[in-house]
């Protein structure tokens, strides 16, 4: 009796789904069942992408994005395309899905053209409303009509897909890899081979952040990307697109420069200066090579050895933003402009020697210079002042720079802001030097680094370096024409008129030492190796006043 009652209740359970079995189900329970994604190319990964519009690529990369339908028992439907979300109703006639698309607001994002208002997107909210389009289901059991196939999937699965969209491994490209390898040579350099640690560190490992893939697509920020208002990245990227970071550097760099040996032996600072022809020589063979004048003149300081200088200069002519004579934008170039003078100043000793060696002989290299007289306090806080105003006087522009330069030389030589050019010279400037190396290592994204701009850049940057070290040296020996036999010149310490500091007077005594054990150069090249920071800083303020 027991198994009869057990028999009975199967039967009953059963019974709807045997009979359910043998009829048709309809669409309408179909299409309310799990998510109906596509997976499909045609999607261009720049949020402020519109097609048609001035400035756009004409080709641009597109990649594979989900579009994914979502249809409710109640008659409503969702369709989120490229995370644009789109609502309406729905109604099914006979094997067809009429879909009947409500009016939303979309949200559409464009690059800010305003100098004034650098580090956001102009955003604009409009009411769309799509066609009304039909669907319906294939024998394959996939929905179809709209030019796409959509492939039913549960709730899950469609998550686990959203997921993995905004994964890296989604997103990544060859691009990416090339500029992570990089950042890993920038990485190995530093820790290695003690090449500029304290720049190419932060500079490597702000590669590698910039360079980890991220959803993208047009009209979405996720503020995460340097590039991406909004985003952390992107705030403290604004020292380095308004120019914040540079003057703060160069109150650091003026806290620990001790300007005496320049004070003592004036006459080298012409040395400065004539290292400086890299940079207008360089401004020319950009112009060539078919860059406009800004940006021409913003790549031409690179042969002035100063990042912090690049960037200021960069951050004011080739910022993407200013509008050239015929209508079209200047190319935002501050990323590649900063790495390439980075890595040159960081390449220092391995760029310098072979040049000082082409153009010195044995015997100019073992000349040796008269001990720098000692300088009084007084003329060391006179030197600041009167050289603001001279340099000041000769390039405004340049008065950012140039300004916190003395002004922190001037809280050293004082005697009395100790705890002011202590902060200055220690916390403030390593603080600023991490933000400063990071956010330009994050710069380096590859959509936006590599370019063949970027490579032009890299060449012209090194023939820059080697031109201002040639006339650092050829002015030193021009100078000893005009000196008497016991006031010549050291050759060699004309290289050290860019304003890589120390480094460039350290590769001079360096030099010095291997062909005279008692040839000591450092104090005597600190002279233009300081000048040349002040050079390069006047330069620029003589570019921006042409080219602005």
């Amino acid at each position: 009796m027991r198994k009869i009652v057990q028999l009975l209740f199967v039967l009953i359970f059963l019974a709807p789904s045997v009979f359910a079995a043998g009829q048709p189900e309809k669409l309408s329970d179909v299409i309310t069942k799990g998510k109906w994604i596509n997976h499909s190319d045609g999607y261009v990964p720049i949020p402020t992408y519109k097609e048609g519009e001035p400035d756009q690529k004409e080709d641009p990369v597109t990649v594979k994005r989900y579009k994914t339908f979502t249809f409710e028992t109640d008659g409503g439907f969702l369709l989120d395309s490229a995370k644009q979300r789109y609502s309406g109703r729905y109604e099914v006639i006979g094997d067809q899905v009429e879909l009947h698309f409500n009016t939303v607001p979309i949200t559409e994002l464009r690059t800010n053209k305003d100098p004034n208002q650098q580090g956001g997107y102009t955003v604009t909210t409009n009411q769309v409303k799509l066609p009304n389009r039909v669907l319906k289901i294939n024998a394959d059991g996939n929905l179809s009509g709209d030019g796409y196939v959509y492939k039913r999937y549960s709730g899950a699965v469609a998550g686990l897909f959203n997921f993995y969209e905004f994964s890296g491994f989604a997103n990544i490209a060859w691009g990416n890899i090339i500029m992570m390898i990089v950042g890993f040579i920038f990485l190995y350099l530093a820790i290695k081979y003690d090449f500029e640690p304290m720049l190419l560190i932060p500079i490597g490992f702000g590669i590698l952040i910039g360079n980890i893939p991220m959803f993208q697509v047009a009209d979405f920020n996720l503020k995460l990307g340097v590039y991406e208002p909004g985003s952390v990245l992107n705030i403290l990227y604004q020292g380095v697109v308004q120019g914040w970071y540079p003057p703060l550097i160069f109150l650091g760099i003026g806290a620990m420069t001790d300007f005496s040996s320049l004070i003592s032996n004036p006459k080298l600072m012409l040395l400065g200066a004539a290292a400086q022809i890299g940079i207008f020589l360089t401004f020319l063979g950009a112009i060539y090579l078919g860059f406009a004048a800004p940006e021409a003149g913003a790549i031409g300081i690179i042969g002035g050895a100063d990042g912090p200088t690049a960037i200021f200069i960069s951050s004011k002519l080739a910022n993407g933003l200013n509008v050239l004579p015929d209508g079209t934008t200047v190319k935002n170039l501050i990323g590649p402009i900063a790495i390439a003078a980075y890595s040159y100043m960081a390449l220092v000793p391995v760029i310098q020697p072979p040049v000082i060696k082409l153009m010195t002989t044995k015997r100019e290299r073992r000349i040796k210079m008269k001990p720098p007289r000692a300088v009084s306090k007084t003329e060391k806080v006179l030197f600041p002042i009167i050289g603001l105003i001279l340099t000041a006087y000769i390039a405004p522009s340049a008065l950012p720079l140039i300004g916190m330069l003395f002004f922190g030389n001037l809280l050293k030589e004082s005697g009395v802001t100790k705890r002011l050019a202590n902060t200055a010279a220690n916390p403030l400037i390593d603080a600023i030097t991490i933000l400063l190396g990071i956010t330009v290592g994050a710069s380096t994204q590859a959509d936006v680094f590599l370019t063949p701009a970027s490579i032009k850049i890299f060449g012209l940057g090194a023939a820059s370096f080697v031109i201002a070290t040639a006339g650092g040296v050829a002015g030193a020996k021009i100078m000893n024409l005009f000196l008497k036999k016991e006031n010549k010149i050291n050759p060699m310490i004309g290289a050290a008129g860019v304003s890589a500091v120390p480094d460039s007077a350290r590769v001079v005594q360096g030099m010095g030492l291997k062909e005279d054990p008692t040839n000591h150069l450092l104090m005597h090249a600190m002279a233009p190796n300081v000048s040349g920071v002040i050079g390069s800083a006047v330069a620029a303020g003589i570019l921006l006043s042409f080219l602005m």
